[in-house]
């Protein structure tokens, strides 16, 4: 039985923990994130109330601190995270009160860096029920990201189960032991029949990729194109670049296939994109988020993806990258937890658990 029979239980407080910053401060700054007390938000009408058990950090917590000032109102970071549902809002169809999720939410509403959390239930999915929360906390927003970039602008089949052995070619996935490529390089391997080149750096890291199902790894902090003339002689077909891209867009075009794709994930004001020219190399952008921030007629995918991600990992094709938990979610673990983000050494993901 549900430790939440009813959505109108007094249970549920008024008020709950939080982190929140009120001003983008160095992460060194003890006021860079503080612990607060807010109100306990009402779901709309499509809304899951989630009784919050897990989170995880992503890049995009520590770029929202640095880039947005909230002006001195409090600011809820966090946009990976596992709990129980504890109320539904009046229009909701996928769950019911008791159910566990996981989700990575929308970036222009609240965090779940809070005990409790409203996410619309189109972008939420059922939680594993192999893992603990902490462990699916770590899933959404890197599987949403990869499915996503793999299937969708890439144009990868993913229907296969374990993998499409007719869909050959050569993958290349950047810093394939970071959050995003640790879950490209998985998915790849699982579901479709592509050779996957991973880049790492250090011993660590080179060690985890291959443990996530690289069948090369080469390094990021060398020149990659001669790199992957030697293990890909015949080219690349696709690349995921999840870091990098402006100084390795001149690699790719080299090491791409005519009529190669490239998918990417991080941020830059421009890139000289000329260089794909002559190759006519396709250039596509992924950010899970747009669905959620265009309220996007298909939102409801990220529902279905998630619980497509959830049955890979009951069914042990997928595991879950956390490799780091830090205790309770508070100010003091979360500056350390973008301290450690912001240091670019991170393997797999960082977690929170409880309060």
């Amino acid at each position: 039985m549900s430790e939440y029979p009813s959505p109108t239980m007094s249970t549920v407080p008024a008020v709950m923990p939080a982190v929140a910053y009120r001003r983008s401060l160095p992460v060194d700054d003890p006021r860079s994130l503080l612990d607060v007390e807010l109100p306990v938000p009402e779901p709309g009408p499509r809304d899951l109330l989630v009784r919050v058990e897990a989170v995880a950090v992503n890049p995009v917590d520590y770029k929202v601190r640095q880039g947005s000032d909230p002006g001195g109102e409090p600011k809820v970071l966090g946009w990976d995270a596992a709990g129980t549902v504890v109320a539904v809002g009046g229009e909701v169809e996928l769950f019911e009160v008791g159910d566990e999720v996981y989700y990575a939410g929308a970036i222009d509403r609240p965090g779940a860096n809070s005990r409790f959390h409203v996410v619309d239930e189109r972008i939420a999915g059922h939680k594993p029920a192999t893992l603990s929360f902490t462990e699916a906390a770590a899933l959404p927003l890197t599987s949403l990201t990869a499915w996503e970039g793999l299937f969708e602008r890439l144009g990868l089949r993913g229907d296969a189960l374990p993998h499409d052995a007719d869909q050959t070619g050569t993958l290349l996935v950047t810093a394939a032991a970071g959050g995003v490529g640790s879950i490209v390089v998985q998915l790849a391997r699982a579901l479709t029949g592509l050779t996957v080149i991973g880049t790492a750096s250090r011993p660590e890291t080179v060690e985890f990729a291959r443990r996530m199902g690289a069948h090369h790894v080469v390094d990021h902090r060398a020149p990659l194109a001669k790199q992957l003339a030697e293990v890909a002689p015949d080219g690349v077909d696709f690349v995921f670049s999840t870091t990098g891209t402006d100084r390795n867009l001149a690699a790719y075009a080299e090491a791409l296939t005519p009529f190669g794709r490239i998918v990417a994930i991080d941020d830059h004001d421009s890139l000289d994109i000329g260089v794909l020219k002559s190759k006519s190399i396709a250039f596509h952008w992924e950010l899970m988020f747009t669905h959620s921030l265009f309220r996007t007629p298909d939102q409801v995918n990220q529902h279905r993806i998630l619980d497509r991600v959830a049955r890979l990992v009951d069914a042990g094709v997928v595991t879950s990258t956390a490799n780091l938990d830090l205790g309770p979610v508070s100010a003091a673990n979360l500056r350390e937890a973008h301290r450690i983000l912001e240091s670019g050494t991170a393997i797999g993901k960082i977690t929170l658990t409880g309060f």
